[in-house]
């Protein structure tokens, strides 16, 4: 009796994977959808970002100007202790920026699926920001040792933009590099529609590396 056949895995991205392949070039783009592929069929992948982020919310909420920062290196396993004494100092930079603690406040985003062609894109901001005269702010954190490239910031900024009415209506989308801890706007000369459409020749390519994978 012939087994049953696997159910093919449907292509899809999260905004940082696709935002790393678009930054690919040549082979290294076909290995690197080839690994998110296995990744998903194992579902495995682990965060160790997710206490730092949880920290620097905290230093938002309760306007604490970087105290829970401090405080996540000396409580986190002692195998990320190095990784969050490398992130800490740009990351306090970046929140010392914002302006006093008092005058900023944290912000509810909500995920998103985006849509490029027939490639799924899940936009997952990690949090946003509110300041005092009303702004607001989509924040996507880039935590790799080497700045984002002009490619995965333009990729980054431009898909959060695209769907900023369900992530968190009328604001603006930042990329904080947090090891610099700079933080990347929109350029004011980018042109949308070319974006758009370089994005979905990045997409299709995606998709079909993806099937060829299967």
């Amino acid at each position: 009796m012939t087994a049953p056949a696997s159910t093919p895995l449907t292509p899809y991205a999260t905004l940082l994977g696709f935002t790393r392949y678009v930054d690919r070039s040549g082979p290294t783009k076909a290995t690197f959808v080839g690994g998110l592929r296995k990744q998903r069929a194992s579902r495995s992948g682990f965060n160790p970002h997710g206490q730092f982020v949880k920290a620097l919310k905290a230093d938002i909420a309760f306007h604490t100007g970087g105290t829970h920062l401090t405080g996540v290196v000396d409580v986190v396993k002692p195998r990320w202790r190095p990784l969050y004494q490398a992130l800490v100092p740009g990351a306090t930079a970046w929140l010392h920026s914002l302006g006093e603690p008092a005058a900023i406040d944290l912000a509810q985003t909500r995920d998103a699926l985006a849509m490029l062609g027939d490639l799924p894109v899940k936009i997952n901001p990690h949090f946003g920001v509110r300041h005092a005269d009303g702004r607001a702010e989509a924040v996507r954190l880039h935590f790799d040792e080497t700045p984002p490239s002009e490619e995965s910031v333009l990729a980054t900024l431009h898909l959060m933009a695209r769907h900023m009415d369900a992530v968190l209506p009328h604001a603006e989308p930042v990329l904080v590099d947090v090891r610099r801890g700079q933080a990347h706007h929109m350029p004011t000369d980018a042109k949308p529609d070319q974006i758009e459409r370089w994005l979905a020749g990045e997409a299709a390519a995606f998709r079909a590396i993806w099937s060829d994978a299967a």
